[in-house]
């Protein structure tokens, strides 16, 4: 009887053992094929009256202080790090977001993105819009509010083919005259020269397919929507103001502000991209007035994704709302 006991011991501490090496040997392959952990899709859903509007995250760079003017330099580092923006040696992080708007019959997206210009941590748009639900190839026209290749360059892959092959591209014919020119290119600075390949490398591919449409102040828009000349940043830089209808009002603008810490409450500082810096101060003033005078929704490109909110008035500056998180109804 004893010697039964025994070997039943024994028999089922084998087994435990054996069973616990099993589960740290799953538990191991488990760990070891665990994804990088990532964040959710970049895209942001809204109702707007009666039209969706969706921020696609393209990306985002680092965008250097160094390169803002007309404000003290000490005085906008207190105003970044007051913001807990997140800064490293390289810059500001600044996010990158084209926007799509759905009216159920027309689909037209603002702005998409960089495509291959601007390196590995950009170029997302068309994932996050098929994440979003959404086919390139039912896009049916795009609007670009400036024919910088963070915005232009997402129209086409790294060979030059139309990512979006249905669409019509959108261009205002002050920015299509200078971008696309070669001749510009030879009296630009060195820190504009490089885009004028990219911008033309994008557009080729729809100018072949009879797909860029420029555009002058008195256009008529797809979908209904206006535009809002906005010339300074670029000499045709263009904001567009989409209507959703039951008095909702979405202004769609491109580069208005980099720096969104700095230049909501200092309107007159300005970025060392601008073609024309006091146009451009001047126009993000204007803009910002009407933004409140109007209570319009703003989207805009490089404030902090999914870069969709409200202005107020706080004397002479502005304070941005952001957008409060709500279910897509």
């Amino acid at each position: 009887m004893p010697i039964k006991t025994i070997s039943l011991t024994i028999g089922r501490r084998t087994c435990v053992a054996a069973l616990t090496a099993i589960l740290l040997g799953l538990a191991s392959l488990t760990q070891a094929a665990a994804p990088t952990p990532q964040q959710q899709p970049g895209y942001y859903a809204m109702k707007l009256g009666n039209v969706r509007v969706t921020a696609l995250l393209d990306g985002f760079l680092p965008l250097p202080l160094s390169d803002l003017s007309g404000i003290d330099k000490d005085l906008a580092q207190d105003l970044v790090r007051s913001a807990y923006v997140p800064q490293t040696a390289e810059g500001l992080q600044t996010a990158f977001t084209a926007y799509l708007i759905d009216t159920g019959k027309e689909q037209v997206m603002i702005d998409a993105g960089t495509s291959q210009c601007f390196g590995p941590t950009l170029g997302q748009v068309p994932k996050q819009l098929r994440a979003a639900g959404y086919d390139p190839a039912a896009i049916d026209h795009i609007l670009i509010t400036h024919a910088h290749p963070d915005h232009l360059c997402g129209i086409a892959d790294a060979s030059g083919k139309p990512i979006y092959p249905n669409a019509t591209v959108w261009l205002a014919d002050e920015d299509a005259q200078y971008w696309l020119d070669p001749a510009s290119e030879k009296t630009a600075n060195a820190f504009l020269k490089p885009l004028f390949g990219m911008a033309r490398r994008a557009t080729a591919g729809y100018i072949a397919a009879g797909r860029l449409q420029r555009f002058k102040v008195d256009a008529r828009l797809p979908a209904g929507i206006t535009l809002i000349p906005t010339h300074g940043h670029t000499p045709g830089h263009s904001s567009y103001l989409v209507d959703g209808g039951d008095g909702q009002k979405l202004l769609v603008w491109g580069d208005i502000v980099h720096y969104h810490a700095v230049q909501f409450e200092h309107p007159d500082a300005v970025y060392a991209g601008d073609s024309d810096s006091s146009r451009a101060s001047a126009q993000r003033l204007q803009l910002f007035s009407r933004a409140v005078d109007g209570h319009w929704w703003i989207a805009g490109a490089h404030l902090p994704f999914p870069g969709i909110g409200h202005l107020n008035r706080a004397g002479d500056a502005f304070t941005w709302v952001p957008v409060e998180y709500s279910p897509l109804q």
